[in-house]
């Protein structure tokens, strides 16, 4: 990527396309039977059985919601919470027609729909999957292998097709991550060039991605107490900090209204948007967006099961689901409602030009302008490049975290990787976004998210079935 940008831009278009265009409806039914799967076993007589068996969680509601918030989504609810309409505007579902105020209604409703329910029960299912072995049969590892324990038993992570599956793991990881990083990069230069008054560059970009290595690596040399819980808590209170000023200073009861409208409409249309598959129009606006988001949240999620299985020793099944699933889609549902609709708002009355540079492919310039816009002079900037800095250290040093236990030989509750492991893997997820940043094209990151997620269909298959076994074993 780095050597061939161009070549290698061509090469990964064309593997989007091919699975994005024959596997693409696998996806749609993954994300459908974890939403439906997931209702069932929160509310089953299974929802109260404790995980690791002990009366009070290791973690306070608070902090155990802010870490999970932040490592799940990082940086990329600041990215997309403001970008995602201006691409909807112009390629609208449904066959709505382009630019018009039904589009801008749908385009307000699909990045909530987006990253709310589904999205959040793709990161649930395998956390609830890989959590309950682990502390049920008292695994002395943390690997997403093991939530095969109860198909395959307890010495399946030792053979070959166990480290397959762990492999598996950590290349999904390596491509979830790297998007992350690939599209937070260019995006947080370009704020930085604006707080700065100087001009926006490659170099810029990449010291951005340099100091952005160095922060999670030295979150993940502190741990998973003093690093990632206080990075996580710090992190939430500045974006309560952002979005409060956007609202009270901003177009808020445009926002509030819209962001009711839009709610509303996902509501109304939740089972039609997530079974639409547009064999008709081929518009393919489900390819573009919904199979890449989807794919996204499967890449991700076995990173999220490791991570959460980590923090949520003491609770429930039933309070992980819906502390997860409820807590995720609140949290991103405010930054659509209040930053996206602003950004909407600003375009429409102010001639911010934020359209316009979206579809020039320039799209972090695009938010480092709608930030300028927001009252306050360069506080505003100031605030949201520390807010993404930190989004991106609380993902990367939770990812580095999770890889480092995976591959880690002895791991029981209560202990961490060593140090010099979990930096090592912090500054291996690193490479990928480099090559992303070079080649510098949306499709690029799509891509490398969607090659990542494949394997991790079958595994969560598999994962389902070990955790219903392991489940019924306790009767």
């Amino acid at each position: 990527m780095i050597l061939y940008p161009e070549a290698a831009a061509g090469v990964v278009d064309a593997i989007y396309g091919w699975i994005a265009e024959e596997l693409g409806l696998f996806y749609q039914w993954v994300t459908i039977f974890a939403t439906g799967f997931l209702a069932w076993l929160a509310f089953s007589r299974h929802g109260a059985k404790v995980l690791g068996g002990v009366a009070k969680p290791e973690y306070g509601a608070v902090s155990w919601m802010g870490m999970l918030f932040c490592a799940g989504i990082g940086s990329g609810i600041l990215y997309w919470s403001g970008v995602e309409w201006a691409a909807y505007v112009d390629q609208p579902p449904f066959g709505v027609t382009p630019e018009s105020p039904e589009a801008l209604e749908w385009a307000a409703t699909y990045g909530i729909f987006h990253w709310g329910i589904s999205a959040w029960c793709l990161y649930c299912l395998p956390t609830v999957a890989i959590a309950w072995p682990y502390y049920r049969y008292r695994l002395p590892y943390l690997r997403l292998s093991g939530a095969l324990t109860g198909l395959f038993g307890r010495r399946f992570s030792e053979t070959p097709w166990g480290r397959l599956v762990d492999l598996c793991f950590i290349l999904a990881m390596v491509g979830g991550t790297g998007t992350s990083l690939g599209l937070a990069t260019p995006m947080l230069g370009a704020v930085a060039a604006r707080l700065l008054g100087i001009e926006e560059s490659f170099g810029l970009t990449m010291t951005i991605a340099g100091l952005c290595v160095l922060l999670f690596a030295g979150s993940v040399y502190m741990g998973l107490e003093r690093g990632i819980r206080r990075l996580s808590n710090v992190n939430v209170a500045l974006a309560g900090i952002f979005l409060g000023w956007v609202l009270i200073t901003g177009p808020a009861i445009f926002a509030l209204e819209l962001g009711t409208s839009s709610i509303g409409l996902m509501l109304q249309e939740f089972v039609r948007m997530n079974t639409w598959t547009d064999p008709i129009l081929e518009t393919e606006f489900i390819e573009d967006w919904t199979v890449f988001y989807w794919a996204w949240w499967i890449a991700y999620g076995p990173f999220m099961g490791l991570f959460v299985t980590k923090i949520s020793r003491g609770r429930t099944l039933r309070s992980v689901i819906l502390g997860m699933i409820g807590f995720g889609t609140l949290g991103c549902t405010l930054f659509y409602v209040i930053w996206g609709n602003s950004v909407m708002w600003m375009d429409m009355n102010e001639g911010l030009g934020f359209l316009e540079l979206v579809r020039e492919g320039r799209p972090a310039t695009a938010i480092a302008t709608a930030v300028g816009a927001v009252a306050g002079g360069p506080m505003p900037l100031a605030v949201f490049l520390l807010l993404g800095l930190i989004f991106v250290a609380t993902t990367y040093d939770s990812a580095s975290y999770a890889i480092a236990a995976s591959a880690t030989s002895n791991l029981a509750p209560g202990t961490d990787p060593s140090r010099p492991h979990r930096v090592f893997w912090a500054f291996t997820l690193a490479l990928l976004p480099v090559g992303l940043v070079v080649i510098d094209t949306m499709s690029a990151a799509k891509s490398a998210t969607l090659v990542a997620s494949l394997p991790l269909l079958g595994v969560l298959a598999l994962m389902t079935a070990s955790l219903l076994r392991s489940l019924r074993e306790e009767e």
